[in-house]
């Protein structure tokens, strides 16, 4: 593309585009002009409220702009796939809410399907974008630690009530803990191990059809194992730890950093801690622009859309557990 900014429309009003305005505003290659609803008085008030230029009154009035380049996908996980279809045939690129798909195999079509339209796509972690993150890579990388041998991770917070209306409590839309809030340690201890999960267990409390609480434990095919829990009916929690065979990293909040991202090292048996902060970021907005590159200047995007599927494999393996009570095979 020629062009300096990349031209953002946003899918919907849903209550988390609050938290990717600001970003909009800050990313140094975006511009946000347009917002739809399938309502065009929720777009107008959107917009309004905003900032944002233009309002359509139906997703595809959005999607047929073609001063639209690029949208921003926050519908039900259910609607992932379909919509960012619809996007990318008519040739718009796709940042995505995460999960990309409610199943890998959805995802895994979905990114053929846009690869084959050379659509960009990415679904919406956030944290992997934040300096700290590489930072933390890099310390591991260099055995500062020793070798990986067990990582731990949660994302929980408290829905009160558990209301079966909240869409987070709606089988038919996907909703559960573990796609909402459980990628992200899944993700998480993914990435800090340097390898995939051959084998998972997962029990689960279940609302309405849905998981309201989990707790897992991945097996690799070295023999190390990793530990999680998510869920909607405990205090916010947000934390990974990674232990070495010569010490322990420990992230208070490893996927909504502060404007001072830190992480704590321990060694052998010190309880002090090396604190490691980097300072100054906005995640949200360095996801905007590293996808903005990714279109407007053809650099790699980090990560691809097949870390999706991968975490998606993982997804899918701790919800059979879940259901059925007996360890699975992740394929």
């Amino acid at each position: 593309m020629t062009t300096t900014k990349l031209r953002w429309g946003i899918l919907g009003v849903a209550g988390i585009n609050q938290r990717l305005l600001p970003g909009f505003a800050k990313a140094a290659n975006a511009e946000l002009r347009g917002i739809a609803s399938r309502a065009l008085d929720k777009a107008q008030a959107a917009a309004k409220a905003a900032g944002i230029p233009q309002a359509y009154g139906s997703y595809e009035a959005l999607l047929d702009d073609p001063n639209i380049d690029a949208v921003y996908n926050p519908l039900p996980n259910t609607l992932h796939a379909e919509w960012t279809r619809k996007a990318a045939e008519r040739g718009k690129h796709v940042l995505c809410e995460k999960p990309l798909t409610p199943t890998a195999a959805e995802a895994q079509e979905l990114v053929a399907f846009c690869a084959a339209r050379k659509i960009c796509l990415m679904d919406g972690f956030m944290w992997p974008h934040h300096p700290r993150t590489a930072a933390l890579k890099k310390f591991l990388s260099e055995g500062k630690i020793g070798a990986v041998r067990r990582v731990a991770g949660c994302f929980t917070f408290q829905m009160e009530p558990l209301d079966p209306a909240n869409i987070r409590l709606q089988a038919p839309l996907g909703g559960g803990s573990l796609l909402d809030v459980g990628c992200y340690p899944v993700y998480g201890i993914r990435w800090a191990m340097g390898a995939e999960p051959v084998r998972a267990w997962a029990a689960a409390h279940y609302v309405n059809g849905c998981d309201v609480e989990m707790s897992g434990t991945l097996w690799f095919a070295d023999g190390r194992l990793a530990t999680f829990d998510c869920g909607f009916t405990h205090p916010f929690r947000q934390w990974l730890e990674i232990t070495g065979s010569a010490g322990v990293v420990h992230v208070h909040d490893m996927w909504l950093p502060p404007r001072r991202a830190v992480f704590e090292v321990r060694r052998g048996g010190s309880y002090d801690a090396e604190v490691c902060a980097v300072e100054g970021y906005d995640q949200i907005q360095r996801m905007l622009e590293n996808f903005g590159r990714y279109v407007l200047d053809g650099q790699p995007v980090t990560p691809p859309p097949s870390e999706a599927v991968k975490t998606l494999k993982v997804l899918d393996g701790l919800a059979a557990s879940a259901r059925s009570g007996y360890p699975v095979v992740v394929v």
